[in-house]
């Protein structure tokens, strides 16, 4: 499939108003979480929300890190999620989960988001 990024911009769940933009995070549909760096986070007023959740990366290190709650645009989609508080030399990913809840698809061929289309509700 390859992989490519977009922007977004993550806002405060409580206060709207505090937000920041992220010109470059890498779309990952492997990845479950979202993860954006925590001072970033932090400049958006972002506060953490469970501690020490345990991760398993690629080569089978186990690491933890830190949650909050986050909405995070994506063009005119919108969404809330759990976000990862990422630490320095941490990538920063738009994950699975909050693709989904962003109602977007990976067009693999134009390396870009799409509308997911219709929900099936049952």
């Amino acid at each position: 499939m390859g992989t490519f990024y977009t922007n977004c911009k993550v806002a405060n769940h409580v206060d709207r108003k505090k937000s920041v933009e992220i010109p470059k995070l890498l779309v990952d549909t492997g990845g479950e979480f979202t993860w954006v760096q925590a001072d970033t986070l932090k400049k958006a007023g972002i506060t953490t929300e469970k501690k020490d959740y345990t991760f398993v990366m690629a080569n089978g290190q186990q690491i933890t890190r830190t949650i909050g709650f986050a909405i995070i645009h994506v063009g005119d989609a919108v969404t809330i999620d759990e976000v990862v508080f990422a630490q320095p030399g941490d990538l920063e990913l738009l994950g699975a989960r909050s693709l989904e809840g962003l109602n977007l698809r990976v067009d693999s061929r134009a390396k870009k988001l799409v509308a997911g289309g219709p929900i099936l509700a049952a």
